[in-house]
């Protein structure tokens, strides 16, 4: 089962200036994409479907939408 990857605005204009982005799409998807509670991820003030991860050298603040199969990226933030 595999979750679909949505970027809100604030997100997805951190993404449209990354360098690679296609390759860190990539990686989301083969990563959170498939497993969005594990990869390192962890839940955010106690909330279980509000979380954190490293991907491919971001820090990406994410909301997990099980009943839909929908992971939400709301906050991006490139390491240098």
């Amino acid at each position: 089962m595999s979750f679909r990857i949505s970027y809100a605005p604030p997100a997805d204009d951190t993404l449209a200036k990354m360098r690679d982005s296609e390759v860190f799409r990539d990686e989301m998807a083969r990563t959170l994409g498939l497993d969005p509670y594990g990869h390192g991820s962890s839940a955010v003030k106690s909330e279980r479907d509000r979380r954190e991860a490293t991907v491919a050298g971001a820090i990406v603040l994410y909301y997990v939408s099980g009943s839909v199969l929908i992971v939400t990226v709301v906050r991006l933030v490139p390491l240098p």
